[in-house]
């Protein structure tokens, strides 16, 4: 069964499967891990817009591990999924002070924010040795192939699926089985709308055979996304807003952000502390996560220009041009709001 599964995938792919990728670059694991990361919960086609710009300001690990968090966040804002900059920018640093790459499955799972799947893919793509990876499109795939009904999201069922792709990894030519299994989930047995006709399991897929393509692999009936509403502080003058940069943990970490507040009553409190009564001007946008949905409303307030560094030093804030804001690197929210502001 693995044979022909893995023979047929990697005839496949020896024709239809993506080779011109620009982290699909031989001996060079950075590139691999990079790309491998930035690809976590993000498509093919966002993270070419951001691969290359993120290469070529830091072309090597050291480059990237001896970098300030404040020099890397640019190159991340709008990816979004803060914590895998940071998970990525910590390791890239031990990385870097060890002088050498991880050279065992272990060794990548000791650093920040590489699991099994994310290790077996620099074990196969970055070093070329045998690794086994279990993203969305290998369980996609699979789940398919042998017609799962399980749900997935169960750690003795998701033990299953990880012996599963074992067996049917093959050892030879392993970093294209690999690239293939992922491109024939994201080219070909697609989410929604699977192109079964162009598959090469398609006379041995079970659950093409069944009529259930479109139904696996399981999915868990999504929960209401909340809705959350919270207030935001834009205090301007001269040209300039007053930002802040967020804690490193946490939504946003390390990024800068204009003042957000969840409470009203303390919307209210650091108005009348930081002496602003009069409202400018309104600006209303939603923003979503995976896991809410926030409705942000701002409020405009001017300051005369002779205030300024008083009220930095208050709030332990700094003042930049929306410009100079978008250049440091700000969450996609905050380019929302200063699109409306704008208009």
């Amino acid at each position: 069964m693995s044979f022909k599964f893995s023979d047929a995938l990697l005839a496949w792919f020896d024709v239809h499967g993506r080779h011109d990728l620009p982290w699909q670059v031989a001996d060079d694991p950075y590139k691999v891990w990079v790309s491998e990361i930035m690809l976590q919960q993000t498509q093919v086609k966002t993270v070419l817009q951001y691969f290359e710009r993120f290469i070529q300001r830091f072309p090597t690990v050291q480059d990237l591990g001896t970098a300030s968090w404040d020099d890397v966040a640019p190159y991340w804002a709008g990816l979004g999924y803060y914590a895998r900059a940071r998970n990525l920018h910590k390791a890239a640093g031990i990385v870097a002070q060890q002088g050498n790459f991880p050279k065992n499955l272990d060794e990548w799972q000791a650093l920040p924010g590489i699991g099994p799947s994310t290790a077996g893919a620099l074990m196969s793509l970055g070093l070329r040795q045998y690794g086994v990876i279990m993203d969305g499109n290998v369980k996609r795939v699979l789940s398919r192939f042998c017609a799962i009904e399980d749900d997935l999201s169960k750690p003795v069922h998701e033990r299953a699926m990880w012996q599963l792709a074992a067996e049917l990894c093959p050892a030879e030519r392993n970093h294209d089985y690999t690239q293939a299994i992922m491109d024939l989930g994201a080219t070909v047995c697609t989410p929604k709308k699977p192109l079964c006709l162009y598959c090469p399991m398609q006379q041995h897929c079970k659950a093409h055979a069944q009529g259930l393509e479109t139904e696996l692999p399981y999915k868990k009936p999504k929960k209401p996304v909340p809705v959350r509403e919270a207030q935001v502080m834009l205090i301007q003058s001269a040209g300039e807003w007053l930002w802040l940069q967020r804690p490193n943990s946490g939504l946003w970490g390390g990024l800068w952000c204009l003042p957000i507040f969840e409470q009203p009553h303390e919307f209210q409190q650091q108005s009348q502390q930081l002496g602003l009564k009069q409202i400018t001007a309104r600006v209303q946008i939603s923003h979503s996560f995976t896991h809410f949905t926030w409705l942000l409303d701002a409020a405009v307030f001017t300051m005369p220009e002779d205030q300024k560094e008083h009220l930095a030093i208050e709030l332990n804030a700094q003042w930049f041009n929306p410009e100079q804001a978008i250049a440091l690197g700000i969450p996609t929210a905050m380019k929302k709001l200063i699109s409306a502001i704008n208009l």
